[in-house]
């Protein structure tokens, strides 16, 4: 189920009136089977996937906490981590191996028959199964003790605002929350159903118009040179932050409707001043994840500095490899962990024990900005060789600049009043995520005066009726990984 579709329309009324109807003592019950009809709205085979990760990981979490011999742990703690991991594995790589393979068929270097066998990746098991990883290395370092009711710890793996793309949660802050008696609150209820709506603002008024105009040029890249490409890639940066940011805030206003506080996955990610900051502000659920259960294990930064630059690329490319075994993922993965090792011999934290402060200059931001779209382009192309000839000719033509920029304008086939709706959605969102570096934008401006708050929440709502989808919901880009 689909937070644009029809359906999560009228999935979610229901659930919330219902939810506030049922005892306390039975609310936990209620949230997993919505849940799991959530989930199986989507597809009915997704549910057994999920509860085999549940009740492995609950088992094995269990046992753990009765196992105090190192190595019986161990060999508890990968009884629950690498059937997830080679699981996620056969669904990340099987496809793009069977299509190498009919390659080679149809090429005639193989006598076999094409293979038409394909594995839809299942929708969310990237994330869920993250966090039920997540919650038994937890449990194997003893950070926390595992937890006894399957029902709580299958509502923490399941609970459906979070289940499909996050934010990833952890066990130490969700489990007591799920325990907690919760009675209605007014404020936390309208706070929750604001944020939802800034998240459709930027899932369907953003993301999905400028996604029209972008799959046309990356789909088609090599029929397009020049300026065409800059303004692609730059609504590109637009849309994948507006799509996965939206779908955040919709999750997290969604769990504020039940009690429920998910951790913020975004902080304004575009006014950062160097990569490093940028990943400190970017879907902070993964990589703090990243973070904590590859990076850190990998010995992280209290090690020599070339091992400490080792494992920033391992981090990035695992990061990589984990969005999808094309190339073009691993390269994008790749680049960010050699942009943080430059960053860290340039710039280092820390010098002789002592910490460095460092200045911020105002360049920093254009430039930070413009490595990060140079990656993206390797992200969005449909391969490695549209990569290249998208960055060998963002410049065609350049000599002739009223040609170069004429020709670009031409070919993003849009009209002017669609440009100007584009930058002032751009400016809004911009406007946005300034001021919320300073303050929390929402609960600011609901404190305003009725006439100055109401027509801007009508002029949202007519906005987000407007564009939404009137037939079939436009799926988050996240979804995919």
């Amino acid at each position: 189920m689909l937070f644009n579709s029809l359906a999560f329309a009228i999935f979610l009324p229901i659930v919330f009136i219902l939810y506030y109807l049922v005892p306390h003592k039975y609310r936990w019950a209620f949230l997993l089977i919505a849940s799991y009809v959530f989930y199986m709205n989507l597809h009915a085979g997704y549910g057994l996937l999920l509860f085999f990760t549940t009740v492995l990981t609950y088992l094995l979490a269990k046992k753990l906490d009765k196992t105090p011999v190192s190595g019986r742990r161990k060999l508890c703690l990968w009884g629950g981590v690498l059937p997830l991991a080679l699981i996620l594995l056969v669904y990340k790589t099987a496809n793009p191996l069977i299509g190498r393979l009919n390659e080679m068929i149809s090429a005639g270097r193989l006598s076999l028959q094409p293979l038409t066998i394909s594995l839809l990746l299942p929708a969310g098991v990237s994330f869920y199964f993250f966090q039920s990883m997540g919650y038994l290395i937890d449990v194997y370092r003893g950070k926390i003790k595992a937890e006894r009711h399957f029902g709580y710890y299958a509502l923490f793996v399941s609970f459906f605002p979070q289940l499909l793309a996050g934010p990833i949660g952890r066990a130490d802050s969700l489990l007591p929350q799920y325990k907690k008696k919760r009675p209605f609150v007014y404020a936390g209820v309208t706070y929750g159903l604001k944020l939802m709506v800034w998240g459709y603002f930027k899932k369907l008024v953003i993301a999905d118009v400028f996604a029209l105009t972008i799959n046309r040029i990356y789909d088609n890249a090599q029929t397009y040179v020049g300026l065409v490409f800059i303004v692609a890639t730059l609504m590109f940066a637009v849309e994948i932050y507006c799509d996965f940011s939206g779908y955040s805030d919709i999750a997290i206003g969604c769990a504020k409707l039940f009690g429920i506080d998910l951790m913020t996955n975004f902080k304004s990610p575009y006014f950062s001043f160097s990569i490093r900051e940028f990943w400190s502000r970017w879907h902070i659920s993964l990589s703090t994840w990243f973070r904590d259960y590859v990076y850190i294990p990998l010995g992280g930064n209290r090690v020599p500095k070339w091992r400490h630059c080792l494992n920033l690329l391992i981090t990035f490319l695992v990061s990589g490899f984990w969005h999808g075994s094309s190339l073009t993922y691993i390269l994008w993965g790749g680049m960010h962990g050699v942009l943080q090792i430059l960053e860290t011999l340039i710039f280092p934290k820390k010098r002789k024990g002592v910490e460095i402060r460092r200045r911020r200059h105002w360049w920093q931001l254009p430039v930070t900005f413009l490595l990060l779209c140079v990656t993206w382009i390797f992200f969005r192309a449909n391969s490695i060789q549209d990569a290249i000839w998208i960055l060998s000719r963002l410049f065609w033509d350049i000599e002739r600049p009223l040609n170069y920029l004429q020709t670009g304008i031409t070919c993003l086939e849009l009209s002017p009043i669609a440009l100007m709706g584009m930058g002032l959605s751009v400016l809004v969102l911009a406007l946005y995520d300034l001021a919320s570096l300073k303050s929390d934008v929402i609960a600011a401006f609901s404190k305003q005066k009725f006439f100055i708050r109401w027509p801007v929440y009508v002029l949202f709502l007519v906005l987000i009726a407007l564009f939404a989808p009137k037939g079939v919901a436009t799926e988050f880009i996240y979804f995919q990984f």
